[in-house]
């Protein structure tokens, strides 16, 4: 007999958590280990459960879902991760995907394509709302173009603000060099990253050294 796939709930929402979970639990072939009201709480939990295919949603108090996306797939690789979420802005989608997400769905999803996402995401099949197709598609069109691609994206402090990052200062210290204070630094770093669609520090440093904005010392 075939192995149940075996899901994970995160939201912080009991209502929606209980809600899929119902409508889950009757599929002949998912079973729903647990569930988690928190990003932190996914975390402590994950590496002990190992589900196949996690359900995550992107705000919730505290640690968000991309940066738990992010953290649970080095607790465990093997575990898909569906976003299931209201947002379905760029700023929410490519850090997402660049985070490890393998499909993004909205609650709005009928039942029986939610539990089609979640098996195909099992056998490593990803699954995207219509809309978040559509803005991927472009925007790996978009890295045809010939220009910088942050060129018409960031503003000149957050050109000069990332190629501080990519010189590997901390935020204290770029707030020193550019005589502004860590919060105004903090808030650039925020812009540069949901900007450029990157889902932390460090690749938005490759990102700055890959389009040559930062010179290699000799």
């Amino acid at each position: 007999m075939t192995q149940p796939i075996t899901v994970f709930i995160v939201d912080d929402h009991e209502l929606v958590r209980s809600g899929v979970r119902t409508f889950l639990d009757k599929q002949p072939d998912i079973t729903v280990l647990g569930e988690a009201s928190s990003g932190e709480e996914a975390l402590q939990l994950a590496g002990d459960l190992v589900p196949d295919v996690v359900l995550m949603d992107l705000i919730m108090p505290g640690m968000g879902g991309v940066e738990t996306t992010r953290h649970l797939k080095q607790i465990s690789p093997g575990s898909q991760i569906i976003i299931l979420t209201s947002y379905h802005e760029d700023e929410h989608i490519f850090p997402a995907i660049r985070a490890g997400a393998l499909s993004y769905l909205l609650k709005d999803v009928g039942t029986s394509e939610l539990a089609e996402a979640v098996r195909k995401a099992a056998r490593g099949e990803a699954v995207m709302h219509q809309h978040v197709a559509t803005r991927v598609m472009r925007e790996l069109q978009s890295e045809h173009r010939t220009e910088p691609l942050f060129s018409d994206a960031l503003s000149e402090r957050e050109i000069e603000v990332l190629r501080l990052i990519a010189e590997g200062c901390a935020n204290g210290e770029i707030a020193e060099r550019l005589v502004i204070s860590e919060h105004t630094v903090k808030r650039h770093v925020s812009n540069i990253l949901s900007k450029l669609h990157l889902a932390d520090r460090t690749q938005a440093a490759v990102f700055a050294w890959r389009e040559g904005m930062v010179e290699k010392s000799r």
